[in-house]
């Protein structure tokens, strides 16, 4: 089994420092993917950022908790704050998707409405994950595989790292199964998550050298520096951009298969 590198940066629309810095890591580092917030204030300039890449694969980043909402507030007010954003309490919100019939109803019509937007783009959706990894919800889970399915999306992230958050072992195994019934593959683990915000060259440098066979996914936060709106605190954005095109990570890579997470997955 050989090793295959997924190289995706989140939060792609989310603000123009962001879409700058996916396109620098794309076309000057090894970035291979990104996943496009579709609701943002940036989504329509990070579309154009992927139609100048046509070898940038991008996926739907699925925004239901710190963002905005595709449909109008007024459809879907379990899911919102009085301001019309998304609410930020996920245990809450979660809380409130486990115990109320309308409230999934909600986030169905929300998830299929994220897809909609993202099929309006005319772009090939290479994969789907969430933000905050908040698929690791069961109920989204279900509702957001299930719509990845009717979408002919064939690609998802499973946030696993090995070594990390034992607890969730059972959660991830159940997340890898009900991949498997929607027709959905996933690669083998995530990296990143461990420091999410903080992955440093040195740190991407000491992951590559350690991996072992199999479909890597190594997920960044690029931007060209923080402080814009939705930029989350103390996040070394402009470290991630570094990384991503350090020449020394370009050598490292430059003889192991690495693209979206079809290619990467077929």
């Amino acid at each position: 089994m050989t090793t295959r590198l997924i190289f995706n940066a989140d939060d792609l629309g989310l603000a123009a420092p962001v879409n700058a810095a996916i396109e620098q890591a794309h076309r000057e580092g090894v970035l291979t993917a990104a996943s496009l917030m579709v609701g943002e204030p940036a989504a329509a300039e990070g579309v154009e950022v992927a139609r100048r890449n046509p070898r940038l694969a991008i996926g739907l980043h699925l925004t239901l908790t710190d963002g905005t909402p595709t449909l109008p507030p007024e459809r879907i007010p379990a899911l919102v704050q009085p301001n019309g954003r998304f609410r930020d309490d996920m245990a809450g919100l979660g809380l409130t998707l486990a115990i109320s019939a309308a409230a999934r109803t909600q986030l169905r019509a929300e998830i299929a409405a994220q897809c909609a937007a993202f099929r309006a783009t005319g772009l090939a959706c290479d994969h789907l994950n969430a933000h905050k990894h908040y698929h690791l919800h069961p109920v989204i889970a279900v509702q957001a595989f299930a719509e990845a399915a009717r979408q002919g999306i064939r690609a998802v992230r499973i946030p696993h790292e090995p070594g990390t958050a034992r607890a969730l072992a059972p959660l991830i195994l159940w997340l890898r199964r009900l991949a498997v019934r929607h027709g959905l593959r996933a690669p083998d683990r995530v990296i990143g998550l461990a420091w999410t915000g903080a992955f440093t060259a040195e740190r991407l440098a000491e992951a590559l050298a350690r991996l072992p066979p199999g479909v890597t996914e190594l997920y960044f936060h690029p931007a060209m520096a923080g402080g814009f709106p939705g930029a989350a605190p103390g996040y070394r954005y402009p470290e991630e951009l570094a990384a991503l095109t350090d020449p020394r990570i370009r050598a490292a890579c430059a003889t192991l298969p690495s693209g979206g997470y079809t290619a990467m997955l077929a």
